[in-house]
């Protein structure tokens, strides 16, 4: 089962005339579906009819370089220096000494009073000199002699050089930090505090001295710096002892106890890798996983490794092949799995050009005064919003309520009197305006009137830092490697699952012959299953008992959008791939028109920039409808209008059957989700699925093998202890 396609591009792109959503150079026909908006649309219905229109936010294209999917832009961490250790007692390294000779600022005021640095300060001493030689001619500043010796040296040297062409755009990267920091940073935890989740397994960390949560830190910061040196190797906690420099290598308890807590929760030890020591041969608990998607053989791989048994169903006939658009910034857990199936990474340039639908591009001075309409028109929204909200809460203050009402009278009174031009804005910055709307509807994978004004970014705290990269052997790889080794039922269809205090089943098809069915019984169940399927009327799943309220209304406010790709293979160029993203209303319009007419428009769009001549007929096309894919029912989720967050949460929590004999204890959990839905910090993103498949692996092992990372209980006399087991 699919849960994850195309992923959001940063927000921080969004509002830039520049970069655009993808942040790479538009191409083709979706530039000009784009720049050329209904007009564009209407050209290109020349050779598909005009069955449908196209709006303006129907796409953007890009020129891809993977062979699966278009190709996946991804980010990927700066290398890393080698490993340094901290002094004792410190968390991480200690401040760096300023270089030698390095240079020093220093603030002082000019005549004029400002304050300004010495560097510009030496400027205003000289700047009465530089007036006074400004105003001399050449024959006065020049003797006879050094002008003739200067004509004569002229006429020898060489013609000067062209001028080198100004760079496009800035590509310097943000420094990020290294060493065991920066081991810290990737792991997207702080280096220097504990976070809630380690104060809730360590308590007698955090409730100890100051100096013991340091040493803690520092264990947990060189550990993972030892994993990120090298994660093709398992590393054990035999070979974190002998690396890790002493006195942090005295306290084996802890050592272990920080390493096993790692492990569990994902963040050594995870992807693909080569193990140091063989798979437990004793299982221990059942688990069914619905759906091969990256969350789900995520998982899979971890409880695997922890020693569980573990079944995977897919509908598919084989496991979910990623298509999205993606990044591996700084933090990016995905940067790992890069290294470890040896992905084929080029960075992608930042700079995003707009064409016209003729193909003459779209002047810069043009482009710069709209993204200011565009940032206007969402900061009044949010205004508005807010404005209203404190209406709401402050509707019985009628004295307030007057004088805002004799505010806004005076101000359409004013308005009534000066009118706004009837030019505000030409056609063509319309259609440059409609870009960045389907720039935005595109990041959110629906149309925009759908998206909680409030909330519709709110991980935008979260996105990391980076550039932009392309796989060019195509994202397939990973999910391809995530399932190696793995007990995975293709053309399995889970139509029921029953959960109870005692157990869960599932009961499955055979999609290529529905009349075989199946049931598979096991101790927990994690459902990966796309919000779009989980929203589906009627259900695809019957869940046994019913899914609460609780869970169902979070399902029901959330949205899951629709973003779909038309894909030129070996077009001209000598580009593997050119790639058109059809976004906002006009990717479920498009789901109802046929392949020819799609493939048409784009062909006349490209003609008429290119000329028929230079534009040949593609070798092969791919058009995707993810609505109608009943694995899929759409592409991503979003924070719709009344949802917020928190949904993300809840769609996280797992369920817990109720007791089976009234008054009995509570029983645990059996019915676990993950998916790029289930994670609030990183949603609609495949490193989103990746550390949600992390996170219910680790949750499910600490349920029914225990958490090997808490502090072993002293032994009470003459009561025997038990044995935990062994992973």
């Amino acid at each position: 089962m699919r849960e994850l396609r195309p992923a959001r591009a940063p927000r921080k792109c969004r509002q830039e005339a520049a970069p655009c959503a993808l942040a790479v150079p538009l191409c083709g026909a979706a530039a000009a579906m784009l720049a050329g908006g209904k007009k564009a649309a209407e050209a290109a219905g020349g050779e598909g009819g005009p069955e449908a229109p196209v709006p303006p936010s129907a796409a953007v294209g890009a020129l891809g370089s993977s062979a699966e999917s278009g190709g996946a832009a991804e980010r990927t961490p700066r290398k890393k220096e080698p490993p340094r250790a901290s002094p004792p007692g410190g968390a991480s390294e200690p401040p760096a000494a300023p270089a030698p000779g390095g240079e020093t600022t220093g603030i002082a005021e000019t005549p004029e009073g400002r304050r300004t640095s010495r560097r510009k300060r030496a400027k205003v001493e000289y700047r009465e000199m530089d007036e006074s030689l400004a105003n001399l001619s050449e024959d006065e500043y020049y003797s006879e002699e050094e002008r003739n010796a200067k004509a004569e040296k002229e006429k020898k040297l060489p013609p000067p050089p062209p001028p080198a062409p100004a760079e496009e755009e800035n590509e310097s990267e943000p420094e990020e930090p290294s060493g065991v920091e920066g081991a810290a940073f990737q792991s997207r935890l702080p280096h220097d505090r504990m976070t809630s989740q380690e104060a809730a397994c360590f308590p007698d960390i955090i409730s100890g001295p100051q100096q013991t949560q340091k040493v803690f830190l520092y264990i947990r910061n060189r550990t993972l710096q030892l994993w990120l040196d090298n994660p093709k190797i398992q590393l054990t906690f035999e070979a974190t002892i002998q690396q890790l420099e002493a006195p942090y290598n005295s306290d084996t308890v802890l050592v272990h106890r920080v390493h096993s807590y790692l492990e569990r929760h994902g963040l050594i030890n995870f992807g693909i890798y080569k193990r140091v020591k063989p798979l437990p041969t004793k299982k221990t608990g059942k688990v069914i996983i619905i759906g091969s998607g990256v969350s789900g053989l995520a998982a899979a791989r971890q409880l695997q490794s922890f020693g569980m048994d573990v079944t995977v169903l897919e509908a598919r006939g084989t496991p979910e092949m990623s298509n999205s658009k993606k990044c591996f910034p700084g933090g990016n857990p995905m940067a790992v799995v890069s290294k470890q199936v040896n992905m084929e990474l080029a960075k992608i340039k930042q700079k995003c050009p707009l064409y016209e639908a003729n193909g003459q591009a779209v002047k810069r001075e043009g482009v710069m005064n709209v993204p200011g309409y565009f940032r206007h028109i969402c900061s009044h929204s949010s205004e508005t919003y807010f404005f209203h909200a404190n209406f709401y809460l402050r509707f019985w203050e009628y004295d307030e309520l007057a004088e805002t009402q004799g505010k806004l009278e005076e101000k359409l009174q004013e308005l009534e009197a000066n009118p706004p031009s009837d030019v505000y804005l030409s056609s063509r910055d319309r259609q440059i305006l409609d870009w960045h709307f389907a720039n935005l509807e595109f990041a959110n994978a629906t149309p925009l009137s759908t998206l909680s004004l409030k909330h519709w970014d709110q991980d935008d705290d979260f996105e990391f830092t980076g550039s932009h990269l392309t796989v060019r052997n195509g994202y397939s790889c990973v999910p391809v490697a995530l399932a190696e080794g793995l007990d995975i039922k293709l053309n399995t269809a889970v139509r029921q699952v029953r959960y109870t205090a005692s157990g869960c089943e599932v009961i499955a098809v055979n999609t290529r012959s529905t009349s075989q069915t199946f049931i598979y019984k096991c101790d927990a169940v994690l459902c990966t299953l796309p919000l779009g399927v989980l929203k589906q009327q009627p259900p695809a799943v019957q869940f046994v008992p019913p899914l609460p309220e609780w869970k169902t209304s979070a399902v029901q406010r959330m949205g899951f959008g629709n973003l779909n790709k038309v894909m030129y293979i070996h077009l001209f160029h000598h580009a593997p791939i050119l790639l058109a993203l059809v976004a906002g209303e006009a990717a479920g319009i498009m789901e109802n028109i046929s392949d020819d007419v799609i493939v048409g428009r784009c062909l006349a769009i490209l003609k008429g920039i290119f000329g028929s001549s230079a534009v040949p007929q593609p070798k092969e096309t791919v058009v995707s409808r993810w609505r109608a894919d009943p694995w899929a029912r759409g592409s991503y989720s979003y924070v719709a209008a009344g949802s917020s967050g928190n949904d993300y949460d809840l769609m996280a929590q797992p369920i817990t059957p109720g007791p089976a004999i009234p008054g009995a204890p509570q029983p645990i959990p059996r019915l676990f989700f993950a998916g790029e839905h289930t994670i609030r910090n990183y949603p609609a993103t495949v490193h989103g699925a990746l550390l949600s498949g992390l996170r219910e692996a680790g949750r499910i092992a600490d349920q029914f093998l225990g958490a090997m990372y808490t502090l072993p209980r002293q032994p009470t006399p003459g009561v025997p202890t038990q044995q935990a087991t062994s992973i």
